[in-house]
């Protein structure tokens, strides 16, 4: 008996022993995961949610309900396709359903046209259509109409004019339609007459609000009419440190009073502005404005609306200044129902005839660019065709293939096949931004190398400079096949590693800090470059893309 015993106690004492240790590994190796495995959400599946509802560079959002569902708008800029439409039940889970555009019908986007581009779209419904109004700095006024926001769009150039900016229409219940916009450099808001099919302009315009000493750098107007009164949503003060303005008016023209409905106050949360409002089945109101982020961009949050006294509030009065400031987490909206968690799409295997509508291009794309699941099957393949002759400057390079940070922190790790053809082919995975790094297997004189690049957008002599680099191997069928990954910390640093197995990574080059691009976020994503111009160079075969 007393051996019985002893047997039991020695077993249980190994059994102890190996859950010590396994407690013991999770205490060491989970935190370390969890700096890069977890996928932002908002929704926090306890019938509350977290802001910013996506913490990702979707900037200037407007937003409109069409019976149970939700679409939302965001600019652009440069970036091709432009205009991401996004759908979402209850406005916390969203993922990507289309664009307004492929690319911009002008020559001049053929190439990277930095701060240019759609700035702050509109989205509506009206008599069965959807419409997307924007304006481009020095190209003018846009329309695009679908009967599927999921596309196709029809896109027109409405008015070819200069530095007109954060065009909404407006139909009001007589049927007669309005536009109201602002101007680059902000300040004032126009109104123009329109064709009732949102088609048109009839008039030259003619201001409604200027008041530089309570509301400047005034903007993005959005419209709405409730009890009799004309609301125009704009934000002042300036992206950074401005706050979220109404001007209220009983006639569309004017004259407007205006209010401060949502400002920082003792948060974190600077210049909370611009976006757009709906109101739900049951009654609710919410908004969803922006936040710049720096490096991550103009990241949505979503703020509770109510109305008191014929004027609306937003977010929560936490000081009692009489004026809202943005929740950190509240109550989800009532739509009837709970949904399931969804984050826009990040990931690609590369495996459909179409890519990802998470990606974008850095000018409007051309057809000998790329091959998706033709030239190799399951296969990205990018044709080295840029002319890099401009000191390897990345500011000058359409074909780079990148999407959104979509996380405070994360991984991205890709599976490259590098064909070269000729000296200074280049290809690998990018961190975009004024600054810049990349990995990259490229040819030179004594065979292919790999190597980790940093850049800046300003420098114009040896725009590209070389941290540290190694002669890459070729494998056994003579290719030159290996694994990259970046792993991007909190605040923004960031380090790239290579495989050749992808299982065991190496450092190459020095950690980097990731900047905002020109009015966009930094970007993550692919490439393959050339030096040469009249003569086309090698390729790289990616076999997928993957972000935790």
């Amino acid at each position: 008996m007393s051996l019985q015993i002893t047997i039991i106690k020695n077993a249980m004492g190994k059994k102890i022993m190996q859950i010590k240790r396994y407690l013991l590994l999770l205490l060491l190796v989970v935190p370390l995961q969890r700096v890069f495995a977890d996928t932002w959400q908002s929704d926090l599946k306890n019938g509350q949610y977290q802001n910013p509802v996506l913490y990702a560079d979707y900037s200037d959002p407007d937003m409109i309900r069409v019976g149970d569902d939700f679409y939302m708008v965001s600019s652009s800029f440069n970036v091709m396709p432009g205009i991401p439409i996004l759908h979402s039940k209850d406005m916390i889970n969203w993922t990507i359903i289309g664009h307004v555009y492929n690319q911009l019908p002008l020559e001049k986007f053929d190439k990277p046209s930095h701060g240019n581009g759609s700035w702050a779209p509109t989205i509506r419904y009206h008599n069965g259509q959807f419409y997307v109004y924007f304006c481009t700095p020095h190209s003018g006024l846009f329309v695009a109409t679908a009967k599927d926001p999921a596309g196709p769009w029809q896109l027109e150039q409405m008015a070819s004019v200069e530095l007109w900016e954060d065009p909404t229409p407006f139909w009001d219940d007589d049927g007669k339609a309005y536009l109201i916009r602002g101007k680059v450099r902000a300040d004032i808001l126009y109104i123009h007459q329109m064709s009732a099919d949102g088609k048109r302009l009839l008039d030259d315009g003619q201001v409604i609000f200027k008041d530089l000493d309570t509301q400047p750098v005034i903007e993005g107007p959005k419209v709405l009419k409730k009890d009799g009164y004309y609301y125009i949503f704009a934000p002042a003060g300036g992206v950074k440190v401005g706050w979220q303005a109404v001007l209220r008016s009983k006639n569309i023209y004017g004259p407007y009073e205006s209010k401060i409905i949502l400002h920082k106050g003792n948060t974190e949360i600077n210049g909370p502005h611009q976006g757009g409002v709906v109101q739900l089945k049951s009654g609710e109101w919410w908004f969803m404005h922006f936040q710049d982020r720096g490096l991550f961009g103009r990241i949505p949050h979503l703020q509770p609306m109510t109305w008191h006294d014929g004027w609306p509030q937003m977010g929560k009065d936490q000081n009692n200044d009489g004026i809202g400031e943005p929740v950190a987490r509240w109550k989800k909206p009532d739509v009837g129902q709970t949904y399931p968690v969804t984050v826009p799409q990040t990931s690609d295997e590369f495996n459909q005839d179409k890519l990802g509508l998470q990606w974008q291009w850095h000018a409007n794309p051309q057809p000998n660019w790329y091959s998706l699941n033709l030239a190799n099957p399951g296969h990205l393949r990018l044709y080295a065709e840029q002319n890099l002759t401009q000191f390897g400057n990345l500011r000058f390079v359409g074909n780079q293939l990148l999407q959104k940070f979509s996380s405070p922190s994360f991984s991205a790790t890709t599976k490259i096949s590098f064909h070269p053809k000729q000296l200074n082919d280049k290809s690998g995975l990018v961190v975009n931004g004024q600054k810049w790094g990349y990995i990259a297997l490229y040819q030179t004189n004594d065979g292919v190398r790999l190597g980790a690049f940093k850049g800046h957008y300003e420098q114009y002599d040896d725009a590209t400079v070389e941290m540290a680099s190694i002669a890459a191997e070729p494998s056994a069928s003579e290719q030159y096949d290996y694994y990259f990954k970046v792993d991007v910390k909190q605040g923004g640093e960031y380090q790239f590693y290579y495989s050749r197995d992808g299982k065991k990574f190496t450092a190459l080059g020095e950690p980097l800090q990731a900047t905002a691009g020109v009015w966009i976020g930094a970007k993550v994503g692919l490439f393959a470059l050339s030096p040469s111009i009249n003569k086309s160079g090698g390729y790289a075969d990616f076999d997928w893309f993957r972000m935790d």
